[in-house]
């Protein structure tokens, strides 16, 4: 299957594969009464229909293992295949879910005679690191296999490694990988070192006796198991996968156990945990934007597992007896909605971040300034080439494909070089090194040319700025930015015009009026200069809005800026009840206009409401020439 590398160096992460959860049920032998359900093949089995016992209902999973199945058989033919994964840098999970008294732990550990589920897990899993370092191309790899183990119990993460680390938090990276700060974690280098951490701390794990169930778990138990690898070469590559067993408590009738005290708070915090996920699947399966993962630990420890990165597996286990009818059914149902569910794993692959190289002139524990003067220095005529060849590229504005290609040749050539010797960029392959140095040589002009650009822009604007006029500069004032004609047609000037000033003829509508700058030094400031209205035009405007206001519908009357649908039905029901406006001021009294309102409105529309102009009187005829 492919799979996605996420890496260190800002790479494009490509689409996930996707793979769906597999799902495979397990019916343990009858021990009284006739069964209930039974199996049809290897993938389909059929149970009695409670509304009608002649009737069937029948469910197809991935597999079904009958009640004459081995502990072998399941592992080879649902566990085992996931396993792989793990060398690929991708996580795996297999999870047991039934009722109490189903078979789930007995699955998951078994018997010294049967080992279940997780023996067989890690043993194949050491075995398999073992036989990858021993293959030619695993030579560049190394393998390491760590464990943790914990329990949920009434929504308490505990360490069963350490007993006395309790209620852990659990976390989230930036990778959106979970975490549980505070877990102890145990290095395994053989089969041996997992029994001596594993057996001891299976017996810290809740128990409890019920009526159905001698030894029934009171927790749900998680084994985390940890396969890093690190490459020994260039790039030197890091994966992290992680196989998550999980043993869940059952679900609970209390009516039949018999619970009382503290098992009953335990029961019904298991059971809202199983809710929880099974609200879960249901989220996935329909689509919906929010999955309660933090709704409980459970599911928040199983984000990965469902609709997350992880290979999953589920084991069904059911029972056949006829008292067990509700709870086979309910397992069946949560497990036929749980094949549904698609995860998209990817390889957890990461490089390491290029380590920061100070020069010996720089850092003041290698000598710099302070070297004494029998000490060796190196030669001013050294090559260019010796330096690194990171120094001298810009990394951030390169491919990261080629600059970790960059940085692996320099680590093989510091390899080579022994010591703090470092060999020459020519000891490079030929290609490579062509290619490394067309590359230096693009982003070299590149940036020359950027500089060229830079100083074109600053050349540029410093000759614009000699070019500006300076303002002129007196010595008994200071100098005043010269005031530009400002060009104010609905402001009314208050100096009057002479009839000297008047234009002639009436088409003529604005007059331009020159005003004086007051204070000292008015007479070396330039002459301000308004525009105004002519006091006839200005009295025939009014008029004119008056008239439209007192006279015009509710469509004219939206026609005037400043009156929309609203203001037009309230002018119209003023006007009803108060009879018609005399000036243009009346507005103020309508609901909703203030003063501010009728100036704003009156200076928006004393242009467009003169009307049409009495034309000029017609010129005598000339006589031709």
């Amino acid at each position: 299957m492919p799979s996605q590398q996420r890496a260190s160096m800002a790479e494009p992460r490509r689409a996930c594969p996707q793979a769906r959860v597999q799902v495979c049920v397990r019916l343990r032998p009858c021990s009284q009464g006739d069964p209930c359900i039974r199996g049809l093949n290897s993938r389909s089995l059929e149970i009695i229909n409670w509304r009608n016992k002649k009737e069937t209902m029948q469910y197809q999973f991935d597999t079904f293992y009958g009640d004459k199945a081995t502990q072998h058989d399941i592992y080879t033919g649902s566990v085992q295949p996931v396993l792989r994964h793990l060398l690929e840098g991708q996580n795996a999970s297999v999870l047991a879910y039934g009722p109490t008294g189903a078979g789930k732990t007995h699955t998951m550990l078994g018997s010294p005679e049967q080992p279940g589920m997780v023996p067989r897990a890690l043993r194949d899993v050491l075995q398999m690191t073992r036989e990858a370092s021993c293959l030619p191309e695993g030579e560049e790899w190394s393998y390491s296999v760590s464990m943790s183990y914990l329990e949920i119990y009434q929504e308490k993460v505990l360490d069963l490694l350490e007993p006395s680390h309790q209620d852990l938090p659990i976390r989230e990276d930036r990778d959106r990988n979970i975490l549980i700060p505070g877990l102890t974690e145990r290095e395994l280098g053989s089969f041996g070192d997992f029994e001596r951490y594993f057996l001891p701390a299976s017996c810290n794990r809740t128990m409890a006796s019920t009526r159905l169930n001698d030894r029934s778990s009171r927790s749900h138990a998680v084994l985390l198991v940890r396969v890093a690898q690190a490459q020994r070469v260039p790039p030197y590559r890091r994966r992290v996968a992680k196989l998550c067993l999980i043993d869940l408590a059952g679900s609970e009738d209390n009516r039949r156990t018999g619970n009382r005290g503290l098992q009953l708070k335990e029961s019904s915090a298991i059971n809202a945990s199983l809710h929880v996920l099974s609200k879960v699947v249901d989220a996935l399966n329909q689509g919906l934007p929010r999955v309660p993962y933090r709704d409980s630990k459970l599911t928040r420890l199983l984000q990965d597992s469902l609709g997350g990165s992880a290979h999953s597996v589920i084991i069904a286990n059911i029972a056949p007896e006829q008292h067990f009818y509700l709870d086979t059914l309910s397992t069946l149902n949560f497990a036929a909605k749980s094949k549904q569910v698609v995860n998209r794993p990817f390889t957890q692959e990461t490089l390491p971040a290029p380590a920061v190289r100070k020069r010996p002139s720089e850092d003041p524990a290698a000598g710099g300034e302070g070297v004494s003067p029998g000490a060796k220095r190196p030669h001013e005529d050294e090559s260019p080439e010796a330096e690194p060849l990171s120094s001298l590229l810009p990394l951030e504005q390169l491919d990261p494909g080629l600059v970790q290609r960059l940085l692996g040749l320099e680590q093989l050539e510091k390899q080579q070089g022994g010591g703090g010797r470092r060999l020459p960029l020519l000891n490079t392959p030929r290609r490579e090194r062509v290619a490394l140095l067309r590359q230096l040589e693009e982003t070299r002009s590149e940036l020359q040319k950027l500089k060229e650009k830079q100083k074109e822009l600053e050349a540029a604007a410093l000759l614009d700025k000699a070019r500006r006029p300076k303002p002129l500069q007196h010595s008994k004032a200071p100098s005043r930015p010269c005031k530009q004609a400002v060009v104010l047609p609905l402001q009314q000037v208050q100096t009057p015009l002479g009839k000297e000033a008047m234009p002639k003829g009436g088409e003529e509508i604005l007059v331009v009026q020159k005003g004086q700058v007051e204070g000292s030094g008015a007479e070396n400031e330039a002459p301000a200069w308004e525009l105004t209205l002519r006091p006839d035009l200005l009295a025939r405007s009014r008029k004119n809005i008056v008239a439209l206001l007192n006279e015009g519908s509710t469509k004219e009357l939206r026609t005037l800026h400043r009156i929309g649908d609203k203001k037009a039905r309230l002018i119209m029901a003023w006007r009803q009840l108060h009879g018609p406006f005399t000036q243009v001021e009346d507005l103020e009294k309508v609901e909703g206009m203030t003063a501010k309102h009728v100036a704003s409105f009156l200076k928006a529309n004393l242009l467009s409401s003169l009307g049409s102009l009495s034309p000029p009187a017609p010129a005598s005829p000339r006589a031709p020439q």
